[in-house]
């Protein structure tokens, strides 16, 4: 759980400064130096394979289900069944034919929402860093694996501010270095400190209907929504079980 204390957004603040990320987590090394829109060199459909599916699977994660449900894409390489429904979803959700295959309409898509820095189009690296250091050391991972952890909840969270009606969403806090997650008694073992956990608020919205929608987003840990802001994370992506404080809504 993450503790109520909720820091100023920093949004203007490092824009830019930031090297895009050189590692991952738990997979492969998907962008190192600058970064640019990724170069798809085919058309991927149900049974390929390799780190081009990968990607796609990051960047789809966040239409993991159409309802509530312990859902969440698989970020493994392979393109099954579970993926070519997150891209039909996707798909839909743009205007795009929704034939569950990605092709050129569907990666000139998924490039749109990435900006030349490796974020993504409606959220900044800046959003997401320690708010004491500014950087994303200090952690339960090397900074290089957090940032790309963070990267990977940008993109949940871009199919989430579709889900709300383009809704803008304020990132209150990203990731944690453990020592300042100690300053703000956050829990010891906070997904914050692994990049992979944000408090949201969304102005004009309700967190009720923040949190319903995420139901459908692949995040895998919810705090309740009955507190000043929402709690997101990815904690199944790290092997831990599955959290909804507030249950299935």
């Amino acid at each position: 759980m993450t503790s109520s204390f909720r820091p100023l957004n920093r949004r203007a603040m490092l824009r830019g400064t930031l090297a895009a990320g050189a590692g991952v987590a738990f997979g492969q090394l998907l962008f190192s130096g600058t970064a640019q829109a990724y170069s798809w060199s085919r058309t991927l459909v149900q049974g390929d394979s390799g780190a081009d599916v990968t990607e796609l699977q990051i960047r789809i994660a966040g239409w993991a289900a159409d309802s509530a449900s312990h859902s969440r894409v698989g970020i493994d390489g392979d393109f099954g069944p579970g993926t070519a429904a997150a891209v039909r979803r996707f798909q839909t959700a743009y205007g795009l034919t929704a034939d569950a295959s990605a092709g050129p309409n569907t990666q000139a898509k998924l490039n749109a929402l990435e900006q030349s820095d490796g974020s993504t189009l409606h959220f900044d690296w800046s959003e997401f860093v320690d708010q004491s250091s500014g950087t994303f050391d200090g952690g339960k991972l090397s900074a290089s694996q957090v940032k790309e952890n963070v990267r990977r909840c940008m993109y949940k969270l871009e199919a989430l501010r579709k889900k709300l009606g383009d809704k803008p969403i304020t990132v209150n806090s990203g990731f944690r270095s453990i020592a300042h997650n100690a300053d703000i008694g956050g829990a010891t073992d906070s997904m914050h400190l692994y990049g992979t956990a944000a408090d949201l608020d969304v102005p004009g919205v309700a967190n009720k209907t923040v949190y319903q929608k995420a139901e459908t987003c692949g995040f895998s840990g919810l705090e309740k929504y009955t507190v000043d802001h929402q709690h997101v994370d990815s904690r199944a992506d790290l092997g831990r079980d599955w959290w909804w404080e507030s249950g299935t809504i």
